[in-house]
């Protein structure tokens, strides 16, 4: 269990920060990037929260659990091979899956792109979707230099597609989702 008695510590006074594993990188490593915009994520999460109904807030309560543990995966390079050490597994993509394909089945098919907007909730899922596919990014360029998790990435991927579907779901409650409509700023009628 974390017990964090203070809050500030100094360490990270020059840059540097440490890992999972003890070992001190830049605070602008890959790693530390990658897990930084999961954070991310999560607090663009917390902030759709505040905008949903309860069945789907208690779904996002869910997924800023996973993506702590993501945050605590990552943290820890496969090569530390510590002796207890949190790891996302494929249950928690499953669960992902599952969800979507629950909350899909009702809506509409769409036929156009969409527009992120609609409800202030659907425009929060959508901004929260726009970061998880960054830190989807940054998790790809960690693993072109170091070994990961795999299903740290399927997780990410899983999670943005969550995201689009929530958002899709917070709009149907009042009208539908806002279309794009190609070459629209063209037309003059």
């Amino acid at each position: 269990m974390v017990k964090l008695t203070k809050i500030y510590t100094r360490t990270g006074d020059r840059g540097d920060t440490a890992l999972g594993s003890g070992r001190r990188v830049a605070k602008h490593n890959r790693r530390v990037a990658a897990y930084g915009s999961v954070d991310e994520t999560n607090a663009v999460i917390g902030v759709a929260r505040l905008h949903l109904e309860r069945e789907l807030e208690a779904a996002l309560l869910r997924i800023q659990n996973d993506l702590f543990d993501i945050g605590a995966d990552l943290c820890v390079p496969e090569s530390a091979h510590p002796k207890q050490v949190l790891r996302v597994d494929d249950a928690q993509v499953r669960w992902l899956e599952s969800e979507i394909d629950r909350m899909n089945a009702p809506l509409a098919t769409l036929r156009s792109f969409i527009l992120p907007g609609g409800t202030a909730a659907a425009a929060h899922l959508h901004h929260a979707r726009t970061v998880a596919r960054r830190a989807e990014r940054d998790i790809v360029a960690l693993m072109d230099e170091e070994e990961i998790n795999p299903v740290v990435l399927r997780y990410l991927n899983r999670l943005s597609d969550f995201l689009f579907v929530a958002a899709r779901t917070a709009n149907a409650a009042a009208g539908g989702d806002v279309l794009w409509i190609p070459g629209a700023q063209n037309r003059s009628d």
